[in-house]
């Protein structure tokens, strides 16, 4: 098969591999971290927009490297071919390998909060999508002077506190190992930000099943939704996530 991979920067080290060991020929379009952060609405305008721009023809079918991601993919279409994508909430359930392990393990551990390569390595240092993001309309990546600056010395200390009161719930930080790492640079860097936290650390294996799978096209119904032509993605507010349903525009 000849299949087309839109996926999100975070998972380009994971999907690099998987496609490097595909038997089809798989063309990768990587888009940036930033997308989870302007919203539902503009990422979904900017997945309509990548979408638009394949030359469907020339493709058996258009891969998602995506989950849900708060409802992104909601209302995306598969016109010419069918659209692939895992069934999963958020890229977690990507890296551990299904959305039960997943559930399984964050319910063990409450307030949890997960690093792997692609997060350390294009997150908080990296300029993503700037001015569009909600971090920066809302303020949250600008420091304290800028903030004093722009809304004054009261609102400027209130907006710190409730920015800073949004990572108290954590106590826990996760580092997912895919088992294709080059070395343990990103493993110590999770261990520097748990200790600098004060936070509890821990180490547990992931697993590329999902990602190869969805790139080798072994799409069984219970881990991949298989969006046909004329449909596009719905959620369904159960274990199964997301569904396909007739387009109005087909």
């Amino acid at each position: 098969m000849r299949l087309k991979l839109i996926a999100c920067e975070i998972l380009c080290r994971e999907f690099c591999w998987a496609v490097a060991h595909s038997p089809h020929h798989v063309d990768v379009e990587f888009l940036p971290k930033g997308l989870h952060d302007i919203g539902q609405i503009g990422m979904n305008a900017r997945l309509v927009e990548v979408l638009e721009a394949v030359k469907a023809e020339q493709y058996d079918a258009i891969l998602m490297g995506y989950a849900l991601c708060s409802n992104g993919l909601v209302g995306l279409k598969a016109d010419n071919v069918p659209l692939v994508l895992p069934r999963a909430h958020d890229c977690i359930t990507l890296f551990l390998g299904n959305k039960e392990k997943y559930l399984d393990y964050f319910q063990s551990n409450p307030g949890v909060y997960f690093k792997t390569s692609g997060w350390i390595e294009r997150g908080e240092q990296l300029e993503q999508l700037g001015p569009e993001s909600i971090q920066s309309q809302s303020g949250m990546n600008q420091s304290y002077a800028e903030l004093v600056e722009k809304y004054g010395e009261d609102n400027a200390k209130f907006l710190a506190e409730q920015f800073a009161d949004m990572t108290h719930n954590y106590s826990k930080l996760t580092f997912i190992e895919m088992g294709i790492e080059p070395d343990d640079r990103f493993e110590q860097e999770t261990q520097r930000q748990a200790e600098e936290r004060g936070w509890e650390y821990e180490k547990i294996a992931g697993s590329m099943e999902l990602i190869t799978d969805l790139v080798d096209g072994n799409w069984d119904e219970n881990r991949f939704l298989v969006v046909p032509p004329g449909h596009e993605i719905a959620t369904t507010f159960d274990e199964k996530i997301v569904k396909a349903v007739p387009s109005e525009s087909a």
